[in-house]
């Protein structure tokens, strides 16, 4: 199995809040329009987007009226957005339903298939319309892998590889039903989040020389990944574009108090020899900081199979430094040098003898990837050696969060309250394991960490490639 996430790179965007919309309308259009080959599909896009450029600048895009209301002291947005089309129900209703045709037309005729349904209704956290969450299956004919995704939050809910006697297990945390999502005690699990993954310091950051407030959802101090409705919270617009679907989102200017319209894509595809590909895009109206990782939760065991399987795991991560971080996660702005310490798995390790290592008993930090190249780096191996399983991590980020489930539910502690997940299993402390490829945490904050700030008004575009084979 290839789990492959590439993000791509966004076309600048206009000041004018209708023309972000017209390129975001442009962009569906074209992705509509066309499954021709790639040269023809990019000549199109850019006299469009050329088109485009001379209607701004000669002011005949103007402004649709918005009314964002700012957040309050306890970090809570809400925002009115007049005359929107991208919220409407008729835009939603035709991506679902030209995803599904285009899914059964597909399964017709290839070794992989992908099939859509239905997996539940939640209210939209904006509008509070109710809507139609979707799952998204791909299943190989041929090898019997099956990858689950959701509309909810753009969320993997379930990668089934075989072990090396050919049996099939689910390797990644979640639910059975749309109702476990929004348990409190979900912690992200196969999340895309955003719009800024990991911490930001006591909630603010300045850019262009103003002060911005995001919430304190992290121990009621610090910023947590994008806040308390951030991007896995919302459904999210689908459509299949041959075997790959792409999962779309906008986020207007002030929401969670971040600036800029922001438009979010998703691009998921299995390949006929096992690869899954995820594809993340963004494009702004304003600079903004933008940090999207996969909050995937692995355990190559089996994701029910709990901390006794994830201390058999042998882990590598190629990193010479961590990022320096204080009694409460949030980074220095330091840099250390891993040698002779519980951070230097630069060599294969056993997670159960790496663990009693580390101070907290588990791990929680971002490792600075060491990069040779500025294409695709090797950034982490885990292997289960019973299944015969091994997962291995490719980026072009500069740092991986590894994350070792430390804040699940401690079974050992009789009044700590039950996480279910998938199958009724037993979701608790060390049961599983994060790879997340992304910019340094609070990276907003540290002149001297990798920028999360697009310049020119232009996506980052980050690469990351997870392998889990035998």
């Amino acid at each position: 199995m290839v789990l492959l996430v590439h993000l791509l790179p966004s076309i600048e965007s206009p000041s004018r809040r209708e023309g972000f919309f017209l390129i975001e309308q442009i962009v569906w259009n074209i992705f509509f329009s066309t499954l021709s080959a790639a040269a023809s599909r990019e000549r199109e896009f850019c006299n469009q987007v050329n088109c485009l450029a001379e209607l701004i600048m000669s002011g005949r895009i103007v402004e649709r009226d918005y009314q964002p209301r700012q957040s309050s002291s306890r970090g809570e947005v809400s925002v009115i957005q007049k005359d929107s089309h991208w919220q409407s129900d008729s835009i939603r209703n035709f991506y679902s339903s030209s995803a599904e045709e285009k899914c059964r037309e597909m399964g017709k005729s290839s070794a992989v298939s992908l099939s859509v349904d239905s997996f539940g209704v939640m209210k939209d956290p904006m509008t509070k319309k109710e809507e139609t969450v979707w799952i998204y299956t791909w299943r190989n004919a041929i090898s019997c892998v099956t990858v689950k995704v959701i509309s909810y939050g753009a969320t993997i809910l379930a990668i089934e590889a075989p072990d090396k006697n050919g049996v099939l297990q689910d390797v990644v945390m979640g639910f059975d039903t749309l109702e476990g999502y929004f348990n409190p005690l979900n912690p992200y699990f196969g999340a895309t989040v955003g719009r800024v993954a990991n911490r930001i310091a006591n909630g603010k950051f300045f850019l262009d020389g103003k002060e911005y407030h995001v919430a304190k959802n992290w121990n009621g101090k610090h910023h947590l990944h994008g806040g308390i409705v951030g991007f896995d919270k919302f459904n999210w617009t689908g459509f299949v574009d041959g075997n790959a679907l792409i999962l779309s989102h906008f986020s207007p200017d002030g929401f969670e108090s971040y600036p800029g319209d922001l438009m979010v894509q998703v691009r998921y595809e299995l390949t006929p020899d096992d690869a899954l590909k995820i594809n993340f895009s963004a494009t702004t109206s304003k600079l903004t900081p933008i940090n999207l990782t996969n909050h995937s939760y692995f355990n190559l065991g089996g994701h029910d199979s709990g901390s006794e399987e994830i201390y058999k795991h042998l882990v590598v991560i190629n990193a010479d430094k961590i990022t320096e971080t204080d009694a409460e996660s949030i980074p220095t702005g330091k840099l250390l040098d891993v040698g002779g310490t519980p951070f230097d798995l630069r060599s294969e390790k056993a997670l159960g003898v790496a663990f009693k290592a580390t101070t907290a008993n588990g791990y929680d930090d971002n490792f600075c990837v060491t990069k040779y190249t500025d294409g695709l780096t090797f950034v982490a191996r885990a292997v289960h050696p019973t299944s015969g399983r091994f997962l291995e991590v490719y980026t072009d980020q500069p740092g991986v969060q590894f994350y070792t489930a430390n804040f699940l539910p401690d079974p050992e502690d009789a009044a700590a309250a039950k996480l279910h997940g998938k199958g009724g299993g037993l979701y608790s402390k060390h049961g599983s394991f994060c790879f997340e490829t992304q910019k340094y945490p609070d990276a907003v904050n540290h002149a001297n960490f990798p920028s999360t700030i697009p310049q020119a008004r232009r996506n980052l575009s980050p690469h990351l490639c997870l392998q889990i084979r035998l």
